[in-house]
Order: C-alpha cells, then sequence, then structure tokens
C-alpha cells in the first residue's frame, strides 16, 4: 500500500505541475502557478517522505477555505458557453483547490500520528 501512495504522490507532482503550466494564459497566472506548484511541491515531498502530518493538514485546510471562498455565487457547470464566464471560470478553479484539498487531505491521513493507546 505504501508504494501505491508513493505512486500517486508521484502522478500528482506531475499533474500539479501540468495544471499550473496551463495557466500560462490566465490573467493571474503568477497566483495560480503558485497554487500549484505548491501542491506539485508538497507531493514531491509525500513521496520522498519529507511531508509532515502537521504540514499536510494545514495545507490541505487552506485549499479548503480556497475552494469555498472562490466558489460561484450561482454554479453553471465547467463547460465555455454555457453561461457566465466568469462563474464558469471561479466554478473551474474553485474545483482545482478542491482536488488539491482532498489530496493532500488524504496525505494527511496517511501520516497522522499513530494512536500509542492502542495495543
Amino acid at each position: 500500500m505504501k508504494n501505491l501512495f508513493k505512486l500517486l504522490s508521484l502522478v500528482f507532482t506531475l499533474l500539479f505541475i501540468w495544471a499550473a503550466y496551463v495557466q500560462y494564459n490566465d490573467p493571474d497566472a503568477l497566483l495560480w502557478y503558485a497554487i500549484y506548484g505548491v501542491a506539485s511541491a508538497a507531493s514531491l515531498f509525500f513521496y520522498l517522505g519529507k511531508l509532515n502530518f502537521t504540514g499536510a493538514i494545514i495545507l490541505s485546510g487552506i485549499y479548503f477555505i480556497g475552494t469555498f471562498v472562490l466558489w460561484p455565487d450561482k454554479f453553471e457547470g465547467i463547460t465555455i458557453g454555457n453561461g457566465d464566464i466568469v462563474n464558469i471560470e471561479r466554478g473551474r478553479e474553485s474545483l482545482g483547490l478542491l482536488i488539491v484539498a482532498i489530496v493532500l487531505l488524504i496525505y494527511a491521513l496517511r501520516l497522522r500520528p499513530a494512536n500509542k493507546s492502542k495495543v
């Protein structure tokens, strides 16, 4: 199971790098480079065994907060042409943050300290 999570963290490292790359034509590309860059670094640290529980849980919380702050007032899907472009873009960005938050929460759950009262 450990090797499966190591492989998945390597896959997410690459996916988050790709997610950052495709932001090149976004007006706030630097912000999204940072957002996905931190996610990619956290995934790489998890792969290398350098990410700790506290870091993973804090980052996950930040990304969850970002998801809810950015969530559009009216979710109109993610397909361009099916509604207000601003709502659609905010929905896409929110869903990206949600994916990162869930991945980091999974890392945190894998890294949680063992309960010392168990025998």
